[in-house]
């Protein structure tokens, strides 16, 4: 880090051993981005409760090349469960970060798509055919958002696939939006 830690207390005594595992956490985030600027914590407990004992709020400001990251997490009863949360949260949101950095963003795949080749409705189950021809079983359950009554021949549909007892079925399966099917 470049600027030194900060750390911030509000309605709370800060023992040295809080302070020692906030500075030790601090520490750590370098591990994981070695770019920040800075970092500022704030650990305080915002209201005194009579019931239920004293809440900590752990707060974690870090300072990095193009951007800030803010982590806040629910009050906890704990002070060091409060500061370990709120470090595994900052550590998690640096990584994204550093991976974003890189150009290394997740990516979800679509769910293949296929057209519903039979239809029984009577029987309450069809047969979708892939687009390299193989045939595969759903059934009204696997249907999303109980689209089944929807369905017809021809009908494109995105599934996930799965093993069932007698081969190949889709386990679950939705109607592709008609706008946005090809044409």
């Amino acid at each position: 880090m470049i600027i030194p830690l900060q750390i911030t207390v509000r309605n709370v005594l800060l023992s040295e051993a809080a302070e020692n595992a906030i500075r030790e956490k601090a520490a750590k985030l370098d591990r994981y981005y070695d770019r920040i600027t800075s970092c500022r914590v704030v650990v305080e407990a915002p209201h005194r409760r009579h019931h239920q004992g004293v809440l900590y709020n752990v707060r974690v400001d870090l300072t990095v090349p193009g951007g800030e990251l803010l982590v806040k997490r629910e009050p906890h009863e704990d002070l060091y469960v409060a500061i370990r949360d709120a470090f595994d949260a900052a550590r998690r949101q640096l990584e994204d970060y550093a991976r974003r950095q890189r150009g290394q963003v997740k990516i979800h795949e679509e769910p293949p798509q296929a057209r519903v080749s039979k239809l029984f409705p009577g029987e309450g189950y069809g047969f979708l055919e892939t687009p390299d021809e193989r045939e595969i079983y759903f059934h009204r359950n696997s249907v999303l958002n109980g689209g089944f009554e929807r369905l017809e021949v021809g009908s494109l549909v995105r599934y996930t696939e799965g093993m069932g007892e007698q081969g190949p079925q889709a386990t679950t399966v939705a109607i592709v939006n008609r706008r946005s099917q090809p044409r």
